[in-house]
């Protein structure tokens, strides 16, 4: 069998399966992967509506999922054929300038680029890049559902979200908008025991998601979310916001809830120019953060998936067979009409 199929994006809108030739090891550092599961991103959503230019069009996309490793390059050290591997959504060389920072993100050969600027998972078979540094061993504790999560929606969560949102035990944080990678924050905000945990979101089912998951309190979205927050914060406002849905009126809320001497974290994917209201906010001593995933975290979660201490139940919410995947995208893409969070692909 020298073909795939796989997930192909064709431009703005436009995605559809069709047979690639299955990948070849091209650099000493690659492996190649049999994938076993897959996920979408919000970010492939993106994608889609045009937002990230450098994903052009005949481009594999996907970058979440587990498989199995079928072959290695002649440098790669840590994993050989036969090995259950979670795929990072972040590759990392570890060598670059970026990677020696702590900061593969910004990999000068890596960072996000599956999916992105080199083929992806959302196929039968994918290359991995620097395949040392961009893999983990799957663990046995822990379900594949949950260690798809391990690829993005933890990592980016807990990076994007808690450690730039400087969590802190009794602390009050809110996270506005509980789709995956906002209850992702959710669910890792609680290793530093926040005092509240607030979700806010347009989405009763979602809500209702965070609060099996932790929240202590959920506000749906409207013209008292606001009054709301601060009835729960004693007129002070929240420690750490973190805004995890990508529009400029979600970010607008999370300068309006954030607290005197607080943090607005930013998770959230933007396409368009958001308003930063300094005439407001200039005397607040407020830290902005922003930040691509690094997944430098990604072997403690997956850590803790195994002995499991990490509660994931009701992220994945959907499931297709790979064949399916136009169905699979337009449920995610119309996630209210279809109760959606995260969809898993199985192949």
């Amino acid at each position: 069998m020298s073909t795939m199929k796989a997930l192909v994006y064709f431009g703005k809108g436009n995605c559809a399966l069709e047979d690639r030739p299955i990948p070849q090891i091209q650099d000493p550092t690659d492996a190649i992967v049999k994938m076993v599961k897959a996920s979408i991103c919000g970010t492939d959503l993106h994608i889609l509506k045009g937002d990230v230019a450098t994903c052009t069009s005949g481009r594999i996309l996907g970058h979440e999922g587990i498989g199995i490793v079928q072959s290695v390059g002649s440098s790669v050290k840590s994993f050989n054929p036969n090995d259950k591997v979670i795929i990072s959504a972040i590759t990392s060389c570890g060598s670059c300038k970026f990677c020696r920072k702590g900061m593969p993100g910004h990999c000068v050969e890596g960072g996000w680029i599956l999916g992105n600027t080199v083929d992806g998972l959302q196929a039968e078979y994918a290359r991995i890049p620097h395949a040392d540094g961009s893999m983990h061993k799957c663990v046995r504790g822990a379900t594949e559902e949950e260690q798809v999560l391990a690829s993005d929606v933890l990592p980016t969560g807990f990076e994007c979200g808690v450690l730039n949102g400087q969590v802190q035990p009794g602390s009050t944080v809110a996270v506005v908008g509980s789709g995956p990678v906002g209850l992702g924050a959710v669910v890792t905000a609680q290793l530093y025991s926040p005092a509240r945990l607030i979700v806010i979101d347009l989405d009763q089912n979602r809500l209702r998601t965070a609060k099996r998951l932790g929240a202590t309190d959920v506000i749906v979205s409207g013209p008292n979310t606001v009054k709301e927050v601060f009835a729960l914060t004693d007129g002070e406002g929240v420690d750490t916001v973190i805004e995890a849905v990508g529009l400029p009126k979600s970010f607008e809320l999370c300068q309006e809830l954030v607290a005197p001497g607080g943090t607005i974290a930013n998770l959230g994917v933007h396409g368009c120019k958001v308003d930063l209201h300094l005439q407001r906010l200039w005397d607040h001593n407020i830290t902005l953060r922003t930040r691509i995933v690094d997944a430098s975290s990604s072997q403690m979660l997956i850590k803790m998936l195994d002995t499991g201490k990490l509660k994931t139940d009701g992220i994945l919410t959907h499931k297709f067979k790979f064949g399916d995947m136009s169905k699979a995208y337009d449920t995610f893409g119309n996630a209210a009409k279809h109760n959606a969070l995260k969809m898993l692909i199985e192949f």
